[in-house]
């Protein structure tokens, strides 16, 4: 790590990302938000249920087991990044789609945000931006902060944590959502269950 004097230009920039309310890679992984135990059943899910486009977002809180309780998308006004902003729109939907857990003392349940735009994968400010408003929406909806998920035509990543994967990308189409939650197979049983279960499947 190097310390010294920003130059004037720099400091500009600074004070404006800081008006900006962004948090930069290094911050967003010190922070300890949780890893995905499997981050690409956790995309491809979401990239299935909501077939998000450029400029599109898709906040969704899941369960201790990561499994998905409620998700929300929406797309992105086209005005400057600001945290403020986006902590605002995020509050909104996960108000709109799950109740709040504001009387626990320990958030149980986590918010995740995937994030659809145009460009590589390298961090921008407006990533910055929505992780600030990740992090602050969670705080006010009493969830933990999750992961920020970058979708984009090299594939997806998961920002501060070096994961990712080439599908789904932002011009991938979408899998048929039922693949994602199959239906458990019929029971492998004999006799006269098994006619049952044959003429009802005939009758279809």
């Amino acid at each position: 790590m190097t310390f010294g004097f920003a130059p004037a230009s720099a400091a500009a920039s600074t004070s404006a990302a800081s008006a900006n309310r962004l948090l930069e890679p290094a911050e967003w992984a010190a922070a300890g938000i949780p890893l995905l135990r499997d981050p690409r059943e956790v995309v491809s899910g979401l990239h299935a249920r909501h077939h998000p486009q450029p400029a599109t977002a898709v906040v969704a809180v899941l369960d201790p087991d990561e499994r998905l309780r409620a998700s929300a998308s929406f797309v992105r006004r086209p005005a400057p990044a600001d945290g403020w902003m986006f902590r605002n729109v995020l509050l909104a939907q996960l108000r709109r789609v799950i109740p709040h857990d504001l009387r626990r003392r320990t958030p149980v349940r986590t918010a995740v945000l995937l994030y659809c735009r145009e460009g590589d994968a390298r961090w921008t400010e407006e990533d910055g931006a929505w992780m600030w408003g990740l992090r602050d929406a969670c705080t006010l909806h009493g969830l933990r902060c999750g992961a920020y998920i970058t979708l984009t035509r090299d594939g997806w990543q998961v920002l501060g944590e070096g994961r990712g994967g080439r599908r789904p990308h932002s011009a991938s189409a979408p899998e048929p959502f039922a693949t994602s939650e199959a239906a458990p197979p019929l029971p492998r049983t004999g006799g006269a269950a098994s006619e049952v279960l044959r003429r009802a499947a005939a009758a279809r």
